[in-house]
């Protein structure tokens, strides 16, 4: 078959987002014709989360629709790689519509898997048989391989891209699926990492940021060598073209001073930290296998703030814990009162098959009452970052530009007929403002005019020629 039609959805994290972006440019590699139409593709690649039951429910409504469309064209190979083809294996196999199961630490494997299926009309199944071993030397070697050769900047994120420096998550953290999805904690080689960024800097990135489940936990050693992660801060820096860095996520107690002071002296650095705290239970927190108090968590941040001037920080939040009582959650809320996020991410507690929360907590706490919950304390959160953002107003702000906002039709008369775009500060705060798409990709200055609790409104200072 000349140039097949190849079709991806992709669900979840961020680490999910790059993994699509490999597979994707793996593919076009390779010859394959990319379509945003399912039903027009020979191949359909759905890229799976498993860490809410949501996530999953999506994909099973997704291979129904699937399984509607290759009941009139049956050649259509249908291939499900990632968390939950880990996690369901064989199973997922089974499933009418699927005919490639593929895990993670296999996808270096999916194109010549697809190629196989399209040739033979027979299914695949590549997985890791036990998944917290520590895996073989050749095959990090091959994910590293497949990273450095298919990573590059995404169209809809022009002059930015993520990084992997880490796979895997040793915390077993009760209600979390990841460490049996995605294996043991391994640190990629620093030679690796920064060989990967030097090739996208040299492609015109402008911004990267480094990922992994714990990123704080890095730790690569050879010989007499030991890198953290504040020494891989230092050494990316150091490259040319590379002018913002970020990272996430990061678990609270994996973090140590130095990773302060590589922010606070580095300019690269971006000051913003997203450290999940979960709950300001310390009940919940222990029941939870979080390793860490509330008020460890909270001289952790006042630490962060305290050493990186003008630092934002994110968190996130799991309301509807098994037990979690009236009285766990108002010390939650007083927690995001006290820290003051520039912006949280609430989710109700979904139970995970697998999970030591599902196999002996259970699922505790009424829908309802996680609803209200989840409900009142975004509407704190809001309040907060309403406050925050009011105070930037008359500021003059350095922006990274990411391209047309969803209303780009908005203001067009009143500025000359150039379209909204969306931008992020340093800190990770949203802008918007008119200005010319050719901005795309580029830093420029905005002048901030007005806010909202998640977003800064304000006017392009710099013109075309003297975008920095």
């Amino acid at each position: 078959m000349s140039n097949p039609k190849v079709h991806l959805r992709s669900f979840g994290c961020q680490m999910n987002k790059l993994d699509s972006n490999l597979v994707e440019n793996a593919f076009a590699s390779a010859g394959y014709k990319l379509t945003d139409t399912a039903s027009e593709a020979d191949a359909v690649l759905i890229n799976t989360c498993s860490v809410r039951g949501g996530a999953e429910e999506r994909v099973f409504s997704l291979l129904g629709q699937l399984k509607h469309i290759k009941e009139s064209r049956p050649e259509i190979v249908v291939a499900v790689f990632g968390c939950m083809a880990q996690r369901l294996g064989a199973e997922l196999l089974n499933h009418e519509a699927v005919n490639i199961v593929c895990a993670p630490a296999q996808i270096p494997q999916l194109v010549d898997m697809v190629a196989d299926t399209l040739e033979s009309k027979v299914g695949s199944i590549a997985v890791t048989e036990n998944i917290r071993s520590r895996p073989q030397p050749e095959l990090s070697e091959r994910l590293d391989d497949f990273e450095l050769a298919y990573d590059r900047p995404q169209e809809r994120l022009p002059s930015q891209a993520f990084v992997r420096i880490m796979r895997g998550c040793n915390n077993f953290c009760t209600y979390c699926i990841v460490p049996y999805v995605r294996g043991p904690e391994t640190s990629r080689p620093p030679s690796a990492i920064i060989a990967q960024i030097k090739k996208l800097a040299a492609s015109g990135v402008k911004q990267v940021t480094l990922l992994g489940q714990t990123v704080n936990s890095y730790r690569y050693e050879t010989g007499e060598n030991s890198y953290g992660l504040a020494e891989l801060l230092e050494m990316v820096s150091e490259i040319d073209g590379i002018e913002w860095i970020r990272f996430v996520t990061g678990h609270p107690k994996d973090f140590d001073e130095k990773i302060f002071r590589a922010m606070a002296k580095l300019p690269k650095v971006c000051p913003y930290l997203h450290v999940p705290a979960q709950s300001g239970s310390d009940r919940i927190l222990k029941a939870m296998n979080r390793g860490y108090t509330s008020s460890d968590y909270i001289s952790l941040i006042e630490k962060a703030k305290a050493i990186v001037p003008g630092i934002a920080i994110a968190g996130d939040f799991i309301v509807g814990f098994p037990g979690e009582t009236d009285e766990d959650f108002a010390t939650t809320v007083e927690l995001v009162k006290k820290v003051e996020y520039k912006n949280c991410f609430v989710f109700k507690y979904s139970p995970r098959p697998g999970t030591r929360a599902d196999e002996k907590l259970g699922d505790t706490v009424p829908a309802e009452i996680k609803k209200q919950r989840n409900i009142e304390l975004l509407a704190v959160q809001e309040k907060i970052s309403l406050k925050l953002n009011e105070a930037l107003v008359g500021a003059k702000v350095k922006v990274l530009v990411e391209g047309l906002s969803k209303k780009s039709h908005l203001n067009r008369a009143e500025n000359s007929g150039l379209p909204q775009l969306i931008a992020r500060t340093a800190t990770d705060r949203i802008v918007v403002f008119n200005g010319h798409i050719e901005l795309a990709g580029r830093f420029c200055h905005v002048q901030i005019t007005k806010v909202s609790a998640l977003t800064l409104f304000g006017e392009l200072l710099d013109r075309l020629t003297r975008i920095i």
